[in-house]
């Protein structure tokens, strides 16, 4: 006499075999190849596109910024800066986001008056030519990159801290700045860890 099985522990039996095997696949299988495709074909993007400096020790990501500033806070002259950040405590991945101040709220105002003059007397130039970027954080609070006419602010300072001849600082700047994405998508940008390191190798 044969002993049927209830139809309601059949469907268990099924659905777990089918969790189990799909949880292999998905879980595990898929993961492994995606990871195994992606160091064998990127491994620099897949590793989070780390950046060595002198001597080989790793010095951030090009993907994440990071501020070039004393134990005091203060921007070191040599260096150009970064746009401001409201991620934590300034380029914290845990806490990529916006300040989300509206443009008439007078801590944002208050913040941007004082950017505005702080940088302007760190390069010595007048008000009016502090770019944008130089003032308003980024909408992740991580953007690695400034705009080439920040950049092009920063210039004589940096030249003038590291001893070198502005044209060749300039020069750097040209030789990091990027196009727009497919010729037509988003704007013009300088990677700003890269271009400092690119100083730091410079053979006066």
């Amino acid at each position: 006499m044969t002993t049927r099985i209830p139809a309601a522990v059949r469907q268990s039996g099924a659905a777990l075999r089918t969790f189990l095997v799909l949880t292999v696949i998905v879980g595990i299988a898929y993961p492994l190849a995606m990871t195994a495709i992606a160091q064998a074909a990127f491994r620099g993007n897949a590793g989070g596109s780390l950046v060595q400096g002198h001597g080989g020790a790793t010095v951030g990501s090009v993907l994440i910024g990071q501020s070039f500033t004393d134990t005091n806070g203060q921007p070191l002259p040599q260096y150009f800066q970064s746009r401001p950040s409201a991620a934590g405590n300034g380029y914290d991945p845990l806490a990529s986001g916006a300040s989300n101040l509206s443009p008439t709220n007078p801590k944002l105002i208050e913040e941007v008056r004082q950017r505005r003059a702080s940088d302007a007397q760190l390069n010595g130039a007048p008000t009016g030519l502090v770019p944008p970027d130089a003032l308003l954080a980024s909408g992740s609070g991580l953007d690695p990159h400034i705009s080439p006419a920040y950049a092009a602010l920063q210039v004589d300072r940096v030249a003038r801290s590291r001893h070198l001849a502005p044209a060749r600082v300039r020069a750097v700047v040209a030789d990091h700045t990027q196009g727009r994405v497919l010729g037509f998508l988003g704007e013009p940008r300088v990677n700003v860890l890269e271009l400092n390191l690119a100083l730091d190798h410079l053979v006066r």
